[in-house]
């Protein structure tokens, strides 16, 4: 199956490797894995045939969606610069607040999770933002203390990823969901998705459900430098922007860019070099720019987000010739 219409090279492939990882994958909660190399379905793993054509909760691989649509307000200039000011945005709640550091938050330091902001999400909160439960979304994040300079170093913060999103909602006068589906998802043939919203906003951190197919379509959107079918959806500016790695603060997942994560594996004395959209479970979307790859995985492996890394470093990329 080629999501292209143009030909592609036939793909080397350790079929030994290749079959444990199926074997693996069997026994895990992982119920999609696909493997899409120089545009070519080359590996696909389903735990049934419903889970084929299902929607997926994807989690917070809908950050990097949310990534994606404010590149395109960029693109179109409806956004001047990364390093807009929220305030712009967000003036009658910051200008009411004590705490002037919060004139200095911008866009960027939204997408790179920079605001200094006191959110434990990783700690204290065990990945749940309760933002969720606030009558006001908006204001309980920006009424958060700041405990470091905006700027100074990333904590991961879901809440960036909501005020993003109603950023979108503000400018263009439609949900982020709306405004996907028209321009962004329509265009790489993504036509069955369902996202949440709370307060009339998008959910931006985690609300998104799609196909696991759909996931491959957004990711080789992004391994082609933002070209779908001989159309720019995205600038290939903001591609490559968007996935530099920025802030180094969980050694065991990666470096952060702009609501995308950035890593590198030791392959057969090769540095590989890689980014990826990871959602609580287990869910991925992995582009791999030197193998021309992107790897999806959907799973419900809640005790540990990370198994599937493990066995995309460990099985698939041994697995593979560039």
């Amino acid at each position: 199956m080629s999501i292209y219409e143009n030909n592609s090279t036939k793909s080397k492939i350790n079929e030994t490797i290749i079959s444990d990882l199926r074997r693996k994958i069997r026994s895990e909660k992982i119920l999609s894995c696909l493997i899409l190399k120089n545009n070519q379905l080359i590996f696909e793993h389903y735990k049934n045939n419903k889970t084929s054509n299902a929607v997926q909760t994807i989690n917070s691989c809908t950050k990097s969606i949310i990534s994606a649509l404010i590149g395109i307000l960029i693109d179109k200039g409806l956004i001047k610069s990364v390093h807009t000011s929220i305030t712009e945005f967000f003036g009658d709640i910051v200008n009411n607040l004590l705490d002037e550091r919060l004139k200095n938050i911008t866009i960027y330091h939204l997408l790179t999770m920079t605001p200094g902001f006191d959110w434990p999400e990783f700690g204290a909160w065990n990945c749940f933002a309760p933002m969720v439960y606030s009558s006001d979304i908006i204001k309980f994040i920006l009424k958060r203390p700041i405990v470091t300079e905006p700027g100074h170093g990333m904590n991961y913060n879901s809440g960036c990823s909501h005020l993003l999103s109603a950023i979108i909602s503000k400018i263009t006068g439609v949900t982020a969901d709306e405004y996907a589906r028209e321009h962004l998802f329509k265009h790489i043939e993504i036509s069955k998705s369902v996202w949440h919203e709370r307060q009339g906003i998008s959910l931006g951190a985690d609300g998104l459900r799609i196909t696991s197919m759909d996931m491959l379509r957004f990711g080789s959107l992004y391994l082609n430098k933002g070209f779908w079918k001989g159309k720019q959806i995205i600038s290939s500016e903001w591609i490559e922007e968007s996935t530099a790695p920025r802030y180094k603060t969980y050694k065991q997942i990666g470096s952060y860019a702009y609501h995308w994560w950035v890593s590198s594996f030791e392959n057969a004395d090769i540095n590989v070099e890689y980014y990826f959209a990871l959602g609580y479970g287990g869910q991925y979307i992995i582009v791999v720019p030197k193998f021309e790859m992107v790897v999806v995985f959907t799973s419900r492996i809640y005790n540990d987000s990370l198994r599937p890394m493990y066995y995309f470093e460990e099985f698939i990329l041994k697995a593979i010739e560039a």
